[in-house]
């Protein structure tokens, strides 16, 4: 009696052993043809799972120098995780329909926003959701025109020049601040529209306080829905400004003293606290450093041609340079 192995068990079969040695020989091509298979889409798959975080590496690189904004640096991580294995799954043959990714960034000025719909949209370029990958921004003025027809003409024309990229909306609320009759309700409308007959050719962002955000997206039942992804862009710490200062002051070849480094964090709180609602951020510290920068040529020029200064002296901010 012969036997051959289903399930890895003897089975009894009557037949002969030539026969029981045919059925064998000709299951085993069957079985390493399924087990090269395996292995070759476990190699693919391992190849892009390698190559995913090298995609990734330059973007982190970028997020890595930026103070602060923890929390926004994981929802940009979110996505690039979801662009990655939604990519996969497309590849294993599942199912991979295309996300909407219109973005809300909700923050005050000076907190980043800017910056980061700029990473975004090299983000979703490199992953192939986006054809080119550039920014546009615009505000009010770039979209509402000034008689019946000009605005919905405008809007298109500046979605059609961010199509393959981002159109990033900064203060986007104050198009619904003229209320019904204002031809900011028409660039709205012509922006829903887009938005719903052109999905993932361009990403919209729209950009601003966090309370006038919220307002606006009340002026149209149709707009929350159409922004999955919001994200929330945090006040700076005074030690968050201070590190954004010498950053900035290290990236322009000078350096600041003791004294001036004192005098820029007494600043940076007073306006903190004085300006709760308007403070605006990094952009306060780079402005008050540039002033700093142009004081600070005109103490050396007073000094010239009788005093040729040293290269110690070019290179320092004193606390007299630093001024409101």
């Amino acid at each position: 009696m012969s036997s051959k192995v289903i399930s890895g068990e003897p089975y009894v079969n009557t037949r002969s052993s030539r026969q029981i040695n045919v059925v064998l020989r000709n299951h085993e091509p069957l079985q390493m043809i399924s087990d090269t298979h395996l292995i070759e889409e476990k190699h693919e798959a391992e190849e892009k799972m390698q190559q995913a975080p090298n995609i990734y590496a330059e973007f982190e690189e970028q997020l890595n120098q930026m103070i602060g904004m923890d929390q926004v640096k994981q929802i940009v991580y979110e996505i690039f995780a979801l662009l990655q294995i939604t990519k996969m799954r497309q590849d294993a043959g599942l199912n991979g329909s295309a996300q909407v990714y219109h973005m809300i960034f909700k923050g005050n000025p000076g907190t980043g926003k800017t910056s980061i719909a700029r990473i975004v949209a090299k983000l979703f370029q490199k992953m192939g959701v986006l054809s080119k990958g550039h920014l546009i921004e615009v505000e009010r003025a770039d979209l509402v025109g000034e008689y019946i027809g000009h605005t919905a003409q405008k809007t298109r024309d500046l979605v059609k020049k961010a199509m393959g990229g981002v159109l990033f909306i900064d203060e986007a609320y104050s198009l619904a601040r003229g209320g019904e009759k204002d031809f900011g309700k028409e660039a709205i409308d012509t922006l829903v529209k887009h938005m719903e007959d052109s999905k993932n050719q361009f990403i919209l962002i729209l950009a601003g306080y966090p309370y006038e955000i919220e307002q606006f997206l009340m002026t149209n039942p149709g707009l929350p829905s159409r922004f999955p992804i919001i994200i929330d862009f945090p006040d700076y710490t005074v030690d968050q400004l201070m590190q954004i200062g010498e950053q900035m002051i290290k990236e322009r070849d000078y350096s600041l003293s003791q004294h001036a480094l004192f005098k820029l964090r007494q600043l940076v709180m007073q306006a903190k606290q004085s300006e709760e609602f308007s403070f605006s951020n990094a952009r306060y510290v780079r402005n008050l450093l540039e002033k700093a920068i142009r004081q600070h040529a005109v103490r050396l020029m007073g000094q010239y041609p009788r005093h040729a200064p040293s290269r110690n002296e070019l290179i320092s901010i004193r606390s007299e340079d630093i001024k409101l």
